[in-house]
C-alpha cells in the first residue's frame, strides 16, 4: 500500500499490551470493549494524531480480537483495513472487509468488529458537527435523523482524492508545524470529500429546504422579540453549531443572526412610531421596551436603516 498514513513520529505504544492499547483507544478515538482470547500476546501498537478537529489512529492488537460498542456520541469512523481482515455484525448481517477496502460507521450504530491476527487499520475520527456544517454551507437538505452514510464497502481507488488529503494531513501533523487555519482547512476539505464520494442521506437537489431551520428561528425571534436573544440560545433552539447558524443566516438572510435580530427590532420601533391607529408613543419608552438602552446609538441606527430619526418618524405620522 502506497499510502503512509502516520509514521514512527506518531508511534504512541509498540509490543504494548491489547488492554493498554484499547483503554488509549477508548479516552482518544471512541468508547469500545476489547474481548481478548485467553492468552493475548503482549504485541499490540498504536499510533495517534489529532489534527484540528480530526483524530488519525492506526492500531493494530497483536492477535485475534472483538471490539464491541453501543455506538460513538457525535462522531463517525472511517475504517481503511491496512492489512489482514476484520468482520463487522450490524442489523443482523456480517460484512467482511480486506486490506485496501474502507468501512465507515455512523454516531450510534453499534459496533461488532472482529479483527484477524494480522489485522491493522488506518481509523479517521470526525465530529458530527463538522459534517453538518459542511452540509449547511451547501445547502444540502440534513435529515431530521442526521446524516447517515450508507454502510457500502468501498476500495481504495475508488475514494483516491480522499486517500491523498489523508496523506497529506497526516504528514503535516507530523511535522509539528501545522497551524489551526491549516489544519481548518484540510478538515473541511475532508469532510467535503466524504460528503461527495461515498453514499449517504442527504438529499442535494432541495436547497430550498434549508429555509425551514431558518423560518423556524425568524418565528422565535419574532415570539421572543422584546428579550436579549443570544446567538448561542439560537443555536441551542436550532440544535446546531454556531457556524452552521451564521451560515444559515447568510445564506437566507444575508446578515449574521445579531445584525438580523437588530434589524428587526428597529422595523418592530418603526411600526410602532408610524402607527396611526394607536396614540402617539413616547419615543424612549418604545425604544427601551425593544432593548435599545443606549439611546444615541439607538437613533443613529434608526436614522441609517429608514433614513429619519425617531423623532421624525413620529411627526410624519
Amino acid at each position: 500500500m502506497r499510502y503512509q498514513l502516520l509514521n514512527e513520529k506518531s508511534l504512541v505504544f509498540n509490543q504494548a499490551d491489547p488492554l493498554e492499547v484499547s483503554e488509549y483507544v477508548n479516552q482518544h478515538v471512541g468508547s469500545h470493549r476489547l474481548r481478548l482470547p485467553r492468552s493475548a500476546a503482549a504485541e499490540a501498537g498504536l499510533r495517534h494524531r489529532k489534527a484540528g478537529v480530526i483524530d488519525l489512529c492506526r492500531v493494530h492488537y497483536g492477535g485475534s480480537v472483538r471490539v464491541v460498542s453501543e455506538g460513538l456520541a457525535d462522531v463517525y469512523h472511517l475504517q481503511i483495513i491496512l492489512r489482514g481482515h476484520c468482520h463487522y455484525e450490524i442489523h443482523r448481517e456480517t460484512h467482511h472487509f480486506s486490506s485496501g477496502e474502507i468501512l465507515i460507521i455512523n454516531p450510534d450504530d453499534p459496533i461488532d468488529l472482529t479483527y484477524s491476527d494480522d489485522c491493522e487499520k488506518f481509523i479517521l475520527k470526525i465530529p458530527a458537527s463538522l459534517l453538518d456544517d459542511v452540509c449547511m454551507e451547501h445547502g444540502w437538505f440534513r435529515p431530521r435523523e442526521g446524516i447517515k452514510f450508507i454502510p457500502i464497502r468501498y476500495q481504495l481507488p475508488e475514494i483516491e482524492c480522499l486517500m491523498n488529503l489523508l496523506n497529506m494531513l497526516c504528514q503535516e501533523s507530523e511535522q509539528g508545524g501545522g497551524s489551526v487555519q491549516v489544519f481548518g482547512h484540510y478538515n473541511w476539505l475532508i469532510a467535503n470529500k466524504l460528503l461527495t464520494l461515498l453514499k449517504h442521506n442527504i438529499s442535494r437537489e432541495c436547497p430550498t429546504l434549508k429555509s425551514v431551520s431558518f423560518d423556524r428561528l425568524a418565528q422565535y425571534i419574532e415570539e421572543n422579540i422584546k428579550r436579549d436573544i443570544s446567538v448561542d440560545e439560537l443555536a441551542r433552539v436550532a440544535h446546531m453549531s454556531l457556524r452552521s447558524l451564521y451560515l444559515l443566516f447568510e445564506r437566507c438572510a444575508d446578515a449574521t443572526p445579531k445584525n438580523f435580530i437588530k434589524r428587526r427590532k428597529l422595523e418592530h420601533v418603526h411600526a410602532a412610531l408610524t402607527d396611526t391607529t394607536c396614540p402617539p408613543p413616547n419615543v424612549t419608552a418604545v425604544a427601551l421596551d425593544y432593548g435599545f438602552t443606549h439611546l444615541g446609538r439607538f437613533s443613529e441606527c434608526y436614522k441609517a436603516t429608514f433614513g429619519m430619526l425617531p423623532s421624525d418618524a413620529l411627526k410624519r405620522r
